[in-house]
């Protein structure tokens, strides 16, 4: 099915774009021949992807610096992007983690992974859902992605507040699947398990015994690749999967049916040396 015109013509625009999964899914759908928007908080990151990704597809990789968790941003940019011609599909992407014990999170620290995961997906996809609502056009094929975790449904200690976004998260994606579905907009969501990205992996499998352990939960004894959360993203948001509404699919090789919360038992497995070196160091 991965024709190299299967998002011919699509404009997507994919948040937290310029690094990890967000970065590898721009490149397969730029491989498909869509126009592809990206966002992220930092201007020299997303100058560096763009660069790269405008050898692959020249003049159709369009960057813009925004924090998701300001509605105001989001506003002009989404603007921006409207009064260039507006966007087909949407995959919110942009996302926070980090391993801790919950009593030692800060408010504030509490607030960026919820304000980051769950209030920027919120503002985003309401942000390009009202103007395509505005279309009132039920036969539009609009779509939005949401990414998600496995543990959005069974929660996981120590990564307490991505585990309450992505329960929210999830919940957004189904109830707009219905209420959005006669208009045009499919909304879905994917739940990767763990796939190795830079920043992101070192952040939640900080410490070399915490892969090994993962490793060895896993029936397939590997970790995902980016390759193959692009490919399943791809085909979630191509109008291959146009009967496909308020679904999760999990991509994790089969971990969590080993057991529920994807970091629960690392309190029997960490000691409190361990716990102390996770903390974040102030800055001299």
């Amino acid at each position: 099915m991965f024709q190299t015109d299967l998002l011919g013509g699509k404009r997507i625009l994919i948040t937290g774009g310029g690094t990890g999964l967000g970065k590898g899914m721009a490149q397969r759908f730029l491989e498909l021949g869509a126009t592809v928007h990206i966002c992220g908080r930092r201007q020299e990151v997303l100058d560096q992807t763009a660069s790269e990704l405008a050898m692959i597809a020249p003049g159709r990789i369009h960057i813009h610096a925004c924090d998701v968790r300001d509605l105001a941003r989001v506003e002009e940019m989404i603007s921006a992007i409207w009064a260039g011609g507006g966007l087909d599909i949407l995959v919110n992407n942009a996302a926070g983690n980090f391993l801790a014990r919950t009593e030692e999170l800060t408010p504030g620290g509490f607030n960026a992974v919820l304000g980051i995961v769950l209030v920027g997906t919120i503002n985003v996809t309401l942000a390009c859902g009202r103007r395509w609502l505005e279309a009132k056009n039920p036969n539009q094929k609009k779509v939005a992605l949401n990414i998600a975790a496995t543990y959005w449904h069974t929660g996981s200690a120590y990564v307490v507040p991505s585990a309450t976004a992505k329960a929210g998260v999830v919940a957004f994606t189904r109830s707009l699947a219905v209420e959005w579905g006669n208009r045009g907009i499919r909304m879905n969501a994917i739940a990767p398990g763990p796939v190795p990205t830079e920043g992101a992996f070192s952040r939640v499998l900080p410490l070399p015994q915490l892969e090994k352990i993962a490793l060895e939960k896993n029936p397939l004894r590997r970790f995902g690749t980016v390759e193959e959360l692009a490919n399943l993203a791809t085909f979630l948001v191509s109008d291959q999967s146009g009967y496909v509404n308020g679904e999760v699919v999990t991509m994790d090789g089969g971990e969590w049916l080993q057991g529920a919360g994807e970091f629960s038992e690392l309190g029997k497995l960490l000691t409190e040396e361990d716990w102390q070196s996770l903390k974040p160091r102030k800055k001299a």
